[in-house]
């Protein structure tokens, strides 16, 4: 059995994309042998559609496109995500289906029965459960046909939520191979996890499993496609491109490949963030980009994410210095332009900063050295990069990394103004690993060595340094992973041998800060555990751990 795997970059609501997404991808497959070919989860819509379904038109189209692709699909059958309509009108409005297009033959139409409603996932709101499907009869051979969650194991971490096992069911109704369509996110080290669990699937139930997932960014989420399959022994037959589009035609019956070796960990975390801006660039209809550049790390580690990704020409970059700026902050910030070869503008700030400290002194009293006058300068600064927006039609990149966020070392209005939050679900001791492993990638070091080696500071006050107002980052991020991505209280944190002092001043800086990531720009979604749509927390409450 030769199966074919479209792994295409749908955008949400353009139907007229997908639709030739699918269309290409598809006669490529069966011009390349095979017999069924299959795309990722909801391709026909792009996913997640969110609130999209509930408009009028949406689901209609849906269908049309879907019609539309039956009737010019050949033989071979294709099987297709998408959102149907929920005939009988009995619970929710929708569900998140797939369906079986062969010529000649009437369309078929599977459900998805789990309905993942955890973390980044909310398909409880829009989808009604699948009933118990039965195998279908592709290319003579029993096949089950599943979607995304249908095939996580009983085990999973969430999987307690559910009462039914939909590969237990297809098996014992005797399908030999299982076809899964995903749109599965990707995180750092998920690609391993799924290879594992298919594996465990495959050499439990003693049949093949072929899995297409989607690539591409839509808004916060990646999905980092690598598609794949295993022989009924769970060894991996063939695998997919990582971060891009592909199709490709895997022979169930070829012998098992060496399962590729991961890329380093900074190496695929670039290729993630590199994908997410592209896609919410191009999905969003913007072309270019302004970033303010500080001399300082994050800055540098965003500006070249953009010039890699945009090209140089379409990046542009501004300085913009006060009297707390170090000379660095500007020559640093210079030389990275010139290595990316990216437009540098210099702003200085200073003499609005001067005006404004003035103007407001006279109505509250002197500023000097307290927090509002620190904060008048990433606010003036986030002015002037608002103006390159609205002037030259560039997106405004913030630079804040996920340790600040989470701590709410960063400024409302100011540094944490506008579109896409680069690298916010990265922690600052990876920032420091992905600038190091940028500079191996080239003949020389792109981002300048004082940029990397020099204390990170904000620059707000004299003599300022991070370490004046946060522990030291390795502490800190080791802090937060605990207490953010794996929920662990502050008791428990302590007990892991943390400094009792700090963890509960973490603790309570990233709670209080919550109304500070509520009005934060979207951010790319990396880790396991993102501040965005996969972490939903009160901004009025009064939690707090003894």
């Amino acid at each position: 059995m030769k199966i074919g795997l479209l792994q295409i970059d749908s955008t949400v609501g353009d139907f007229d994309g997908n639709h030739r997404l699918i269309l290409e991808g598809y006669r490529r497959a069966v011009e390349g042998g095979a017999q069924i070919v299959l795309t990722p989860e909801m391709a026909v819509t792009g996913y997640p559609p969110q609130d999209l379904v509930f408009k009028s038109r949406f689901v209609p189209l849906a269908l049309e496109t879907v019609r539309s692709l039956h009737a010019k699909v050949g033989a071979v059958p294709l099987v297709a995500g998408f959102v149907e309509a929920n005939p009988r009108r009995d619970g929710n409005p929708f569900f998140n289906a797939a369906a079986i297009l062969q010529h000649g033959m009437p369309m078929r139409v599977i459900r998805k029965t789990l309905l993942p409603t955890y973390d980044v996932f909310d398909e409880d709101r829009y989808f009604q459960p699948g009933e118990n499907s039965e195998p279908v009869v592709l290319a003579g051979q029993m096949v089950g046909i599943t979607i995304c969650e249908d095939v996580w194991p009983a085990e999973h971490l969430h999987r307690q939520l559910y009462q039914i096992d939909p590969v237990r069911n297809l098996t014992a109704q005797g399908a030999r191979i299982i076809l899964n369509l995903s749109a599965s996110p990707f995180h750092l080290g998920k690609q391993a996890e799924r290879r594992a669990m298919l594996s465990g699937l495959a050499e439990r139930h003693g049949i093949p499993f072929v899995y297409c997932n989607a690539v591409g960014g839509n808004d916060q989420l990646i999905f980092d496609g690598r598609s794949l399959a295993v022989d009924a022994s769970g060894h991996l037959l063939g695998q997919l491109a990582a971060f891009s589009g592909d199709v490709a035609v895997i022979d169930l019956e070829s012998p098992p490949i060496p399962v590729p070796e991961d890329p380093e960990e900074p190496a695929e975390l670039f290729a993630a963030l590199q994908l997410g801006l592209s896609d919410y660039m191009r999905k969003c209809g913007f072309r270019s980009a302004v970033v303010g550049l500080s001399g300082g790390i994050d800055s540098a580690v965003t500006a070249v994410l953009a010039a890699r990704t945009l090209g140089p020409d379409n990046v542009l970059g501004i300085t913009m210095p006060t009297e707390y700026s170090s000379g660095g902050s500007v020559s640093d910030s210079q030389a990275l332009a010139r290595n990316l070869g990216i437009r540098c503008l210099e702003i200085p700030i200073q003499g609005a900063f001067d005006a404004v400290r003035h103007m407001l002194s006279d109505a509250l009293g002197p500023l000097s050295g307290h927090v509002a006058e620190e904060n008048l300068q990433p606010r003036l600064r986030a002015l002037a990069l608002m103006a390159a927006s609205n002037k030259l039609g560039h997106l405004v990149l913030t630079t804040g990394n996920k340790s600040e966020l989470a701590v709410g070392y960063c400024t409302l209005y100011g540094d944490m103004a506008g579109g896409l939050a680069v690298i916010s679900d990265v922690p600052k001791t990876m920032i420091y690993r992905l600038a190091r492993w940028i500079n191996t990638t080239s003949d020389f070091p792109v981002i300048p060595p004082a940029t990397i080696e020099k204390p990170p500071s904000a620059e707000l006050r004299p003599d300022q340094t991070d370490q004046d107002t946060l522990p030291p980052y390795d502490l800190l991020d080791a802090i937060l992973e605990l207490y953010v991505e794996h929920h662990l209280g502050v008791a428990d944190i302590i007990e892991r041998g943390f400094p009792a002092d700090t963890v509960r001043w973490v603790q309570r800086r990233v709670d209080l800060n919550e109304y500070k990531r509520e009005q934060a720009a979207p951010g790319l979604r990396v880790t396991s555990k993102a501040f965005g749509a996969g972490r939903r927390m009160p901004v009025a409450q009064r939690f707090v751990e003894k």
